[in-house]
């Protein structure tokens, strides 16, 4: 009788066995990851197949591979934090969450869900960092760790100055293992330095510390949420927007694919993310030339 679980034994079957941090890193490497690079990764765990060892696994079998002149980033968010419209909210309700909500704290506060088990193993990780914004924070681990997140915006946190355009700047790459192309953050700073019609924006608050003391700050983005525009003229079937602009990247010849486990994965180079996002979107949407 097989004593393996049903879910476990359809991720062996998927990657041909188990994924081991050896054939992680070699897999890694044929993909074109190398020693010294900055990159920002994403990931599906399930698409890769049963991975030995889990999140560590991959995060060692990364770190094996860009080596200590290398640098690791995720996007992290705030789990806990309070949702936006908490403001319309009953006033006694607005004023129970004011006065005991603990504020953001990027040592302890957990990364979003959302976004997977990896920005929360990352963000644990000896060593790493993880910038101040409460909403939009990063984790970064490796040699430009703290350059990528230090003195994190507080306002327009996807634009100029944020670990997004620093990891640019700094010659970055982009590397999606197994997720869906939809997930592609860095497209955010594209919108966020965007000149066209109809950028829409969000306000919220949120509780941050300060000098150790919890105070509730007033913060400004582009809305990375419901979307920066109005992308339904634009994309075909209701297709998420990030997708179509991925997949027309990729029809340019921008980027470089293949298996790593069972996940169809992609590198591409940040830069080359951030220029043809920009183009896309200024154009399809009647943006500056």
């Amino acid at each position: 009788m097989d004593a393996t679980p049903p879910d476990q034994t359809a991720l062996l079957a998927r990657a041909d066995g188990p994924v081991t941090r050896a054939r992680l890193g070699d897999d890694l490497t044929a993909l074109g990851l190398g020693e010294g690079d900055t990159v920002m990764f994403h990931t599906r765990m399930s698409a890769i197949g049963y991975v030995a060892g889990g999140p560590p696994a991959l995060i060692g079998a990364l770190c094996d591979v860009v080596g200590e002149r290398g640098t690791l980033m995720v996007t992290c968010g705030w789990n806990d934090a309070p949702p936006y419209g908490f403001t319309d909210w009953p006033r006694p309700w607005q004023d129970a969450v004011r006065a005991g909500h603990p504020a953001y704290d990027p040592m302890v506060s957990e990364a979003d869900h959302d976004n997977g088990r990896l920005p929360e193993a990352l963000r644990r990780w000896p060593g790493a960092v993880r910038s101040r914004h409460p909403d939009v924070s990063f984790a970064a681990l490796g040699a430009a760790a703290t350059e990528l997140t230090a003195d994190h915006p507080w306002d327009d946190p996807h634009g100029p100055g944020s670990p997004l355009a620093r990891l640019v700047a700094l010659g970055g790459r982009v590397l999606m293992l197994g997720a869906p192309l939809e997930t592609l953050t860095l497209l955010h700073h594209a919108e966020a330095l965007a000149d066209a019609p109809g950028k829409r924006f969000v306000e919220y608050e949120q509780p941050i510390l300060e000098d150790g003391q919890r105070v509730w700050r007033r913060f400004r983005d582009i809305d990375s949420s419901d979307g920066a525009f109005d992308y339904s003229s634009v994309t075909p079937g209701g297709q998420d927007p990030f997708e179509t602009i991925v997949r027309d990247m990729l029809a340019a010849g921008i980027g470089r694919r293949g298996r790593v486990g069972a996940a169809d994965s992609h590198l591409f180079e940040a830069g080359e993310v951030l220029d043809f996002g920009l183009a896309w979107i200024q154009e399809k949407l009647g943006g500056a030339r």
